[in-house]
């Protein structure tokens, strides 16, 4: 497949010898800046996404893996609505549009109190990707990525095992995992999580 952006690349998972990205969901330098947390309930996935934005600068791409139901959209909720791109109602999951373009800057729902000056980075595009129905590369191809990969933007990929994706841009990797009742296991790699004044 053709470069989709400077030096970014897909692949078929576990095909490219080089790989990056392995169907278990690790990063070949997942022990770098690891960070590991539980949350547990649905407000505090969505609390853990707000702070992670909060340390995002486009561009970067953010991987979230994990299995149906494990939290991806609801950890995106917070992340979205977190660099003040949308509202968290109004983020929802990708599956069947699979891709959701935001504009960071609009519709911005800040914590009561809160200093909106000191909110996330300058105005970017945030593409909320789901590749779990994404069988082909006729399939990937019409999504548009390379649009995405063109700009400076924040793109946020679930199911990213799908495929391999190789990249120059900085890149986290977010694991999430079911940890009993509405609690889930969340693994950090790529970012360190600075709290915000």
């Amino acid at each position: 497949m053709a470069d989709k952006g400077p030096g970014s690349t897909w692949s078929p998972s576990g095909k490219d010898a080089g790989s990056t990205w392995s169907p278990t969901g690790k990063s070949s330098d997942s022990s770098v800046n690891r960070q590991e947390l539980v949350t547990h309930s649905s407000e505090e996935t969505i609390a853990k996404g707000r702070e992670i934005a909060a340390n995002l600068r486009s561009p970067v791409i953010v991987m979230l893996s994990g299995e149906l139901g494990s939290g991806k959209t609801t950890l995106t909720k917070g992340i979205i609505s977190g660099l003040g791109a949308a509202r968290e109602e109004e983020v929802t999951s990708p599956t069947f549009t699979l891709v959701h373009v935001f504009q960071t800057g609009i519709q911005a729902s800040f914590p009561a109190g809160a200093d909106v000056n000191k909110q996330g980075p300058p105005s970017c595009k945030v593409y909320h990707v789901d590749l779990y129905r994404i069988e082909n590369f006729t399939d990937l191809e019409s999504l548009g990525l390379e649009d995405a990969l063109a700009e400076q933007a924040i793109v946020i990929i679930e199911w990213p095992d799908r495929f391999t994706f190789r990249t120059d841009w900085p890149r986290v990797d977010i694991r999430l995992e079911h940890a009993g009742g509405d609690s889930r296991r969340i693994a950090i790699s790529g970012l360190i999580l600075r709290k915000q004044e």
